[in-house]
């Protein structure tokens, strides 16, 4: 594929990953804008927070697949060069994080990034699901369980995946992934980060 090819299918992987699945999930569940409700973000714990499980659920997973597609379908049909697939996946999670359907207000990237990396280096995913499980069920909170596994994520990703271009896209995603945390942060030093065990349900 050529030049302009490849730079079709990066835009391509970027849309993918910008579809806006938890405001859409809003606006079906209770015809409203999950950006002005509970933690006014758009990811899957802010769907459980407003709409439940029956909505978290599908959302999450629908996040995962935006990140694999790239990667696993995209990258061998462009045939480009050897970084070219984590370009795609990098893409797709930039999208989910910065949607232009939602005036680039997206979700933090941590299951799209997920995706990206399930189809890349699915036994550094696999370590770090039990991670996330276990410090979620540790501490109560999803952004403190999100974070540790962004900090360790680049190990676990060096110990097992081979490809360089892998590694460092990691480190690039943790590091995208921390920032986008950054009003979390703030709000667990200040002690009023919402916890995960406590369901907030929001009148329509």
């Amino acid at each position: 594929m050529n030049d302009f090819g490849l730079a079709i299918m990066l835009v391509l992987a970027y849309l993918i990953g910008a579809t806006p699945t938890s405001y859409v999930a809003g606006k079906l569940g209770k015809r409203i804008d999950l950006r002005q409700h509970g933690s006014n973000n758009l990811g899957a714990t802010n769907v459980y927070r407003v709409l439940g499980w029956k909505y978290a659920i599908p959302v999450g997973l629908i996040d995962v697949v935006k990140g694999a597609i790239p990667v696993a379908i995209l990258g061998p049909w462009s045939n480009g060069p050897a970084w070219f697939t984590v370009a795609l996946g990098l893409a797709a999670v930039l999208g989910h994080m910065f949607s232009p359907y939602v005036r680039f207000r997206g979700g933090k990237g941590v299951a799209t990034a997920a995706g990206m990396f399930l189809a890349l280096a699915p036994l550094a995913i696999v370590i770090s699901l039990a991670i996330w499980a276990v410090t979620l069920w540790l501490s109560g909170y999803v952004s403190v369980a999100s974070l540790t596994v962004a900090v360790l994520f680049p190990l676990w990703v060096g110990l097992t995946a081979g490809q360089p271009y892998t590694f460092w896209a990691s480190v690039v995603l943790a590091l995208l992934i921390i920032y986008s945390h950054r009003h979390n942060i703030a709000r667990l030093r200040q002690g009023t980060e919402n916890r995960f065990r406590t369901r907030k349900g929001v009148a329509a």
